[in-house]
């Protein structure tokens, strides 16, 4: 039997741990690893434009699957190109292996023609990040590496010179001991019992979610029955509990709507459920407020609190929900869904009224009409912006859509690269990015990537020609908006220049006959939407000094945005509630 070399080992073992393909742009570095994955029969190399981008589709993948995924960038720009979606990866929690190739090993530490040092550049978005010097670290480090990823979920580095991945491995192998299943963990006795006894003692209860409900929807939808509390949530915890939910009292923060701000701060008791909700001026100060998660160290780091439990929220309420007193007083949960209903009714207004003839189009509308139209287990990308506004406001989850998105690192030109991870996961899924046209130009050459590999990604390119949420965040603190528009761009034609299909759409009427035409094409598909720039959204709480600052700096802004088919949602959570 041939002896493997390191870069061939590398590779076995990304396939012994379930990786299906590794995203990133060849370089002399990498040249011996791109060639071990060429070699092998269960390993793709997915060549992209922007090392950024295969950072971003990893980890969307990662998201999706709760698998393994990986990257990969040649020595110094090539790899130092890949952080930000690792951060991005990192701080989502997915599993992602990255290999950051490295200069010649004799060279290291010289100063030598692109010569960075990526184990020590990567270790702030990443749980392990190491170099590989010698043939006699493998195959450990990588083990070491994988573990790292995948048990606690996030980002593993590897680096790896050329010269050393063509070097003999050694002939001892080692088992890859990957855990598969992340464990259920429970609260200790006292922290139930004490939980217990002030969910008891409270008159009135909100539950707010985040990402952490995951897997949790029937659990928390019995505890929010048995003490009759309103449940909101958090953007990443949208797709895991807005479904199915008749105690829904919508979102709090930046992007939030309804009635989830009062429902938290009206409350005696606040229970934080899977959530590090990072906005905490949002949050109840005079409230007593309780937090459970599986991760220790989120416990308090944004608010005060009056207790901290550790474990998952699933495990947290199945040993809970049986031994808390049930309530028999639906007053507040009632007041509060009432309230939902009145605050989403103000704003609906915003895109239904006579929207057909308005223009330029309103943002609003085509978020609504893509929510209509979009398959019922599409998967959809959220560029960082207003496009998170629409999307938090519009897309209705049902338990098998899934958004992804940069909701925690914040970075622009995240939803194309995510939705190539996703289509190459899925070709048979209708994958959707929602686009704003600042972030899409950003990394617009990726779509040539889509082009490429025939993916039948439907990108969506809400195209005001500015960026929206800076000039938002100008106008809270009274600037005029300045520095932040771009000249009137088809995007369009562009898509139709690099051979796919391009849609323009300038007129509301004819939005959801392009959206059902790009859905009906078995390709990629840029549908290019002028919308208006002066549609801006604020938060459903606001200071005196906000509302100034907008006065000073604009004649014209929509203030707020409707909310699609969650009224329809609301009213139907209030014609359930029980007559006396």
């Amino acid at each position: 039997m041939a002896k493997q070399s390191i870069a061939e080992q590398y590779v076995d073992l990304l396939a012994r741990a379930g990786v299906q393909r590794v995203y990133g742009v060849v370089g002399d570095s990498l040249n011996p690893v791109v060639d071990a994955i060429r070699r092998h029969d269960a390993l793709d190399w997915i060549q992209v434009r922007h090392e950024e981008v295969a950072a971003f589709a990893a980890g969307a993948e990662a998201q999706l699957t709760g698998r393994l995924a990986a990257c990969a960038g040649s020595c110094g720009p090539g790899n130092l190109h890949l952080i930000n979606g690792l951060f991005d990866a990192h701080r989502s929690m997915a599993p992602v292996l990255a290999l950051a190739a490295q200069i010649p090993s004799g060279e290291i530490g010289t100063g030598y023609f692109q010569e960075t040092h990526p184990d020590r550049l990567f270790e702030e978005c990443s749980h392990y990040s190491e170099l590989i010097s010698s043939p006699r670290q493998m195959p450990r480090v990588v083990q070491t590496a994988i573990q790292h990823a995948v048990g606690r979920r996030g980002v593993s580095v590897v680096a790896l010179s050329g010269d050393v991945a063509d070097e003999e491995a050694p002939s001892e192998g080692t088992e890859l001991a990957i855990p598969l299943d992340l464990p259920a963990i429970r609260p200790a006795d006292h922290e139930l019992s004490r939980l217990r006894e002030m969910v008891d003692a409270a008159e009135k209860v909100t539950l707010f979610c985040g990402r952490g409900v995951a897997g949790a929807h029937a659990e928390v939808m019995a505890f929010a029955e048995k003490i009759k509390a309103p449940v909101g949530h958090a953007l990443r915890g949208k797709e895991h509990i807005q479904y199915d939910n008749p105690y829904d009292v919508g979102m709090s923060g930046l992007l939030g709507y309804g009635a989830a701000h009062e429902a938290m701060h009206e409350a005696d008791l606040l229970i934080l459920l899977g959530t590090d909700f990072p906005y905490s001026n949002f949050l109840p100060r005079h409230v007593k407020t309780v937090q459970v998660d599986v991760q220790p160290e989120r416990l308090g780091r944004r608010t005060s609190l009056d207790l901290a439990v550790w474990g998952d929220v699933r495990e947290t309420l199945t040993c809970l929900t049986p031994v808390v007193r049930e309530k028999q007083s639906r007053r507040f949960l009632d007041r509060m869904l009432h309230r939902h209903v009145h605050a989403l009714e103000k704003a609906v207004g915003a895109y239904t009224h006579d929207v057909e003839r308005l223009s330029p189009i309103h943002p609003e509308h085509v978020a609504s009409v893509l929510d209509e139209e979009a398959a019922d287990d599409a998967v959809f990308t959220v560029d960082t912006g207003m496009c998170c506004v629409w999307a938090a406001r519009y897309l209705t989850p049902n338990g098998r859509r899934r958004i992804l998105g940069s909701f925690v690192h914040g970075s622009m030109a995240n939803a194309l690269p995510q939705a190539i991870g996703a289509q190459f996961l899925d070709r048979g899924r209708q994958v959707v990015s929602l686009s704003g046209d600042g972030g899409f130009s950003m990394l617009m050459g990726d779509f040539l990537t889509a082009v490429q590999y025939g993916l039948p990604v439907k990108v969506v390119v809400f195209n005001n020609s500015s960026l929206g949420m800076v000039d938002l965040e100008m106008m809270v603190d009274g600037l005029p908006p300045h520095g932040t528009g771009y000249p009137h761009t088809d995007y369009a034609a562009i898509a139709t220049a690099a051979g796919a299909r391009g849609i323009r759409v300038e007129a509301a009427a004819d939005v959801r006959g392009a959206l059902r035409e790009a859905f009906a094409h078995d390709g990629p598909v840029l549908v290019d939407v002028v919308t208006d720039r002066d549609a801006l959204a604020i938060p459903p709480k606001t200071s005196v000094e906000q509302i100034s600052g907008f006065a000073l700096s604009a004649s014209r802004t929509v203030l707020a945005g409707g909310v699609g088919r969650m009224m329809h949602l609301a009213r139907t959570n209030l014609r359930n509630i029980p007559r006396p």
